[in-house]
């Protein structure tokens, strides 16, 4: 049905009332206009209802251009390394936490993207991973921490097999973080990151852009509005040149600001990701704003552009998906939404290189894992879900009890399998013995492999002090199997109060309600 048509029918009903259509109509007219905000914010925001709305205004072209969508969008396969980290424990309300791993590339396979930045000789290359950042969606959805990465951070990459043509690409022991991309694709970029947790943050999605989605993600909402403190001139980097204040940024312009990293702060990848940081809040603030405007030709832009621009792992393979992936951000208050980069240092081999700072960025990290707000609030948790799976006695239970005390920067505490593996022994469990398997964590963990051994392994738990959240099923073990992690290095005792509640004292953070300036760099004006 048309926009005239539908005008057409309105025009040709008779007037209501007492044959006084003036002033019938008047009357019509002032109560819409009275009512409208209340009605349009019910019935018009970003909703199930207003999504059939957009797609299915009518049966035939709705479920066409409902097609079209899904059509639209890249897959590409979640997890190209040889192991996956075991899903995250419900609590008690049968509540789980999300993790997204967003990838920005800087592909020059196609004439735009060449044009949007680069030179002719990375035509044919496979991309970088210009952008990483976590999103860490709390169980409860009380709020949300983005995690970003700077891109020449050299951390270990691991063994990625390529979907399309079976090639193996062997693990490097330390290259820079944007090298994860061009091993396989998106999902090696996973694979990295589920070593860089120690394998203790389940990733659930990706989604990644390229320089020409990110531009037309910008035009769709309207642009996106970012501040500096100063007039910036990045001439000899992105070009980015913005008057001092607030600029709505769009198209390359958008572009530009995303990859500015001289011009901003200190000159170093770390201002490039605050920069990141605040675009992305502000983005997120106008989503939400125009989400309320329920605008349906403003709605169908923006999905064409966003299911255009993305690639997705095979689990956000719909519009639906996506939509109800969307839904569960949306339920996260804006003024929760925390980021942060990654804590780095400067790796000794060159200064022009980072790496995780040791101990600040497994605090970080330690915060996803267990779903701890990083703005500083106290978690609103539910008691952890307890095993229906009664356990059986302590004698009877064998337990794998591996070191895992050591990490890339420090060394492994001696004998501490064989140091937990007697502590066990005395309270009951005989059959605990040392295991010699390499591992490395930053918690100390518990894994079983199935659901009938739960039970026995909460009681392992239980025996130690170990809290709940730390044991997990995975596939990666036969049996119940103790790692213990440089959280308790020395002692027989587990430590208490070993779980971060807040964020290093070294770690930049910004919040999705403030509207802060972006510093620029000494150098830059006009």
């Amino acid at each position: 049905m048309t926009d005239s048509s539908v005008h057409t029918k309105a025009d040709s009903t008779p007037p209501a009332g007492n044959g006084r259509p003036g002033k019938d109509a008047s009357r019509r007219e002032r109560d819409a206009r009275r009512d409208s905000p209340r009605r349009g914010g019910r019935i018009l925001r970003w909703s199930a209802a207003s999504l059939a709305l957009l797609l299915l205004g009518t049966a035939g072209a709705g479920y066409l251009y409902y097609e079209h969508l899904n059509h639209n969008i890249k897959k590409a396969k979640l997890n190209l390394g040889e192991s996956a980290a075991p899903e995250a424990t419900p609590n008690a309300a049968g509540q789980t936490p999300m993790n997204i791993l967003l990838i920005g590339s800087d592909s020059r396979n196609t004439a735009r993207n060449l044009k949007l930045g680069g030179s002719r000789n990375d035509v044919g290359r496979p991309p970088l991973a210009d952008v990483q950042m976590l999103v860490h969606i709390s169980a409860d959805r009380s709020n949300m921490s983005v995690v970003s990465l700077p891109r020449d951070t050299m951390i270990p990459i691991p063994k990625c097999t390529d979907p399309k043509n079976g090639h193996v690409y062997d693990p490097i022991p330390l290259a820079m973080a944007n090298r994860s991309l061009e091993r396989g694709g998106p999902g090696c970029t996973v694979a990295t990151w589920t070593e860089l947790t120690h394998h203790r943050v389940h990733i659930d999605h990706f989604m990644m852009v390229d320089f020409s989605g990110v531009v037309d993600m910008a035009d769709a909402i309207g642009g996106v509005p970012v501040c500096v403190d100063q007039n910036v001139w990045s001439r000899h980097g992105s070009g980015l040149k913005l008057r001092k204040g607030k600029t709505k940024v769009m198209g390359e312009q958008a572009l530009q600001w995303l990859r500015t990293r001289y011009g901003f702060e200190d000159g170093t990848d770390i201002g490039r990701t605050h920069a990141q940081h605040m675009y992305m809040n502000s983005m997120v603030r106008e989503l939400r704003k125009n989400a309320q405007l329920g605008n349906p030709a403003e709605m169908r832009k923006l999905a064409e552009a966003a299911t255009s621009a993305l690639v997705v792992d095979e689990g956000l393979d719909t519009i639906k998906k996506l939509y109800d992936l969307m839904g569960e951000m949306q339920k996260v208050p804006t003024k929760r939404i925390t980021t942060t980069t990654l804590p780095v240092v400067e790796w000794p081999q060159d200064r022009n290189r980072r790496m995780p700072a040791p101990g600040n960025a497994d605090q970080v990290l330690s915060m996803i894992s267990d779903d701890t707000p990083m703005d500083g609030r106290a978690a609103q948790h539910e008691p952890e879900q307890q095993s229906t799976d009664d356990a059986a006695p302590a004698a009877d239970i064998a337990v794998q009890v591996r070191n895992g005390t050591g990490s890339a920067t420090r060394a492994p505490a001696p004998q501490r399998g064989d140091a937990i593996a007697q502590v066990l022994q005395g309270k009951g469990f005989t059959k605990a013995l040392r295991d010699s398997t390499a591992a490395s964590e930053t918690d100390t963990v518990i894994q079983f492999p199935s659901a009938d051994l739960e039970g026995d392994a909460q009681a392992v738990a239980k025996a130690l002090g170990i809290p709940p959240g730390h044991v997990h099923k995975s596939t990666d073990v036969s049996g119940i199997t103790l790692t213990v992690g440089a959280d308790w290095r020395t002692g027989d005792a587990y430590p208490k109060g070993t779980t971060p509640n807040k964020l290093p004292a070294s770690a930049a953070v910004q919040h999705g309600d403030e509207e802060g300036c972006m510093k620029v760099q000494e150098g830059y004006t006009w």
